[in-house]
């Protein structure tokens, strides 16, 4: 386990097996918000590598990124799902093409939550259905960003 500063822009991913949502957090490592969705059409290799230009991209804006946090989904009693172990296949995978630390943030319920939040300012469900996932990045990037302002480290798994 290696610590980073942080006070840095960090990338949030929701993977799912048909769309995984994005979020950004500002350059003080504050505050999340909700940056894209990408339609899963194809190979994961292909969804890595529009990932890898994604990253490329924040990498090279003026903010900088220092670490990309994967929501990982669990059961509610904390147990593993099926689709833990298909997001942490993901993640060695990504992990392999990019040079930053990645690390994992529990996700449970955040996709009720964006949908919740989502709600109080959109009440067509089918506007909603098109930002859900990118909500649900930014509730979990917002988590691990609350969770590293607490304690002061940016856990590299």
């Amino acid at each position: 386990m290696r610590s980073y500063a942080r006070r840095v822009r960090l990338l949030g991913l929701d993977f799912g097996n048909k769309r995984v949502g994005l979020a950004v957090s500002d350059a003080s490592g504050t505050l999340a918000r909700p940056l894209r969705t990408i339609t899963r059409t194809s190979s994961l290799d292909n969804l890595i590598r529009v990932l890898v230009d994604e990253i490329r991209d924040l990498q090279t804006d003026t903010d900088g990124l220092g670490g990309v946090v994967i929501g990982l989904p669990r059961h509610l009693d904390g147990s593993a799902s099926e689709q833990t172990a298909r997001v942490r296949a993901f993640a060695d995978r990504l992990r392999s093409e990019i040079d930053l630390p990645l690390t994992f943030q529990d996700e449970r319920l955040s996709s009720r939550e964006a949908e919740a939040r989502l709600a109080l300012r959109e009440r067509d469900w089918r506007l909603r259905k098109k930002s859900i996932d990118a909500a649900a990045a930014a509730v979990i990037l917002q988590d691990h960003l609350d969770q590293v302002n607490s304690c002061g480290t940016f856990n590299d798994l």
